[in-house]
């Protein structure tokens, strides 16, 4: 068994993240986006995130949420947080927001992957859509990431047929290619 593979202790969960989450949610997705985007921002713009930057934004959308339907959910190991997702009214036009929710983000700290941190924030990104009454479920994934994509699928996720192309300067140096994946949340 290698060092990324060791079985979760009994000390891990996932729970609604709080606004003292903040800082060590903004630290996860530093940590993410520095190695998940190599190669694909430039190495100034990686090497120029700002975890307290972004902590900022995390306590304004932790204490004050856009919709009363979106969450921020927290991986725990004892106490740290090794995780995020974010859920909330699907937002693509195509969409009906009534009916279908969307992962907005799950985020594994790079250096606690294969732990069971994603499948767990992912199954409780399913649980809390259907307790908040949406059928089916979209995410938005890198259309490279075929590591992703399979974890997805083995949890019952697939393509839909939707694509976009994101622009992330808005000069069109950094164009970034997604899909989108779906499932049906069974509601009961």
């Amino acid at each position: 068994m290698s060092d990324h593979e060791q079985p979760a202790g009994p000390d891990v969960s996932v729970r609604v993240g709080w606004a003292e989450d903040a800082p060590a949610v903004a630290a996860v997705q530093v940590r993410a986006w520095q190695t998940e985007y190599v190669g694909v921002l430039p190495t100034a713009t990686l090497e120029g995130l700002d975890a307290e930057r972004f902590a900022e934004a995390w306590r304004a959308s932790l204490t004050r949420p856009q919709d009363a339907r979106n969450r921020v959910l927290v991986a725990l190991e004892r106490s740290a947080v090794r995780g995020f997702a974010v859920t909330g009214p699907a937002s693509d036009p195509d969409l009906d927001p009534i009916v279908a929710g969307e992962v907005v983000e799950l985020t594994v700290d790079p250096e606690h992957t294969r732990r069971g941190h994603g499948s767990r924030l992912l199954q409780a990104c399913a649980d809390t859509l259907r307790a908040d009454r949406f059928g089916t479920a979209v995410l938005w994934l890198a259309a490279a990431d075929d590591v992703r994509r399979r974890f997805l699928g083995e949890a019952g996720w697939a393509a839909d047929g939707a694509h976009r192309e994101l622009d992330l300067h808005g000069d069109g140096t950094v164009r970034v290619k997604q899909v989108r994946l779906h499932t049906d949340l069974g509601r009961e």
